[in-house]
């Protein structure tokens, strides 16, 4: 782990630590339902937001959320996501990072996103980190304050920082990570192989050529962030169970 963490009382020092625990134990499980709430304390915060990228609908979907409407976040699913002026280049960076890196508070003000959308929670500005292993995007993390609470700091990207790896490896593992990020065909292509099937068994099932059998593999593998085939079989199958 990198990152230097400081400026923590007492019960946050030990909820920091609690925090780090669960995340390195085996079988973690519902990691947003049951680390994010902690995390948001941690970060003196009042409100989050976390979702699923769908790449098949280039949109975010399975939203967990503390403090916000959800009326609101509906209303940012079938809209404000498509007028979002900061997610886009919060999400490429792939680490810790304040909003007002990608957009001057001044400039976001005059959006609808923000007067519409952020103020009726009451949401002024916040800091965002996106997740991802191998080609596989995660839950995202979206943390705000009010405009009564002051900026985000080094302290708050330095324990992001810190907990970044460990949440990616709870999340890549985590079962409410499911197969939405395939195709119907490569979905079928994943299931095959977790029930040991070979590549010729799989062509002739599914009616479909050698070389085709093997793209579908290698698009499993980028987006599940598999390394080889015997953990995309595990990770099915654990889907499965």
């Amino acid at each position: 782990m990198t990152g230097t963490v400081y400026d923590l009382t007492f019960d946050e020092a030990s909820l920091f630590a609690d925090i780090v625990s669960r995340l390195t134990s085996l079988g973690s499980v519902e990691i947003r339902e049951t680390i994010f709430p902690d995390i948001l304390r941690l970060m003196r915060s009042e409100a989050l937001a976390s979702f699923i990228w769908n790449p098949k609908s280039n949109s975010y979907h399975d939203p967990f959320v503390i403090n916000q409407s959800l009326d609101n976040i509906k209303a940012y699913r079938s809209w404000y996501q498509y007028r979002d002026p900061m997610t886009r280049q919060l999400r490429s960076l792939w680490r810790p990072a304040y909003v007002d890196e990608v957009i001057c508070r001044s400039d976001l003000r005059k959006t609808e996103f923000f007067n519409d959308f952020l103020m009726k929670d009451g949401l002024d500005h916040g800091i965002n980190l996106f997740l991802k292993v191998g080609g596989r995007e995660l839950a995202d993390l979206r943390i705000w304050r009010t405009n009564r609470q002051p900026d985000f700091a080094d302290r708050e990207i330095g324990l992001l920082k810190v907990l970044s790896p460990l949440l990616t490896r709870a999340l890549s593992a985590s079962p409410d990570i499911t197969l939405s990020v395939l195709t119907e065909r490569e979905r079928d292509v994943a299931l095959l192989v977790s029930r040991g099937c070979s590549d010729k068994d799989i062509g002739r099932v599914l009616n479909i050529g050698f070389a085709t059998v093997r793209t579908h593999i290698s698009r499993c593998l980028c987006k599940i962030g598999c390394s080889n085939r015997a953990e995309l079989a595990a990770y099915v199958t654990r889907l499965s169970q």
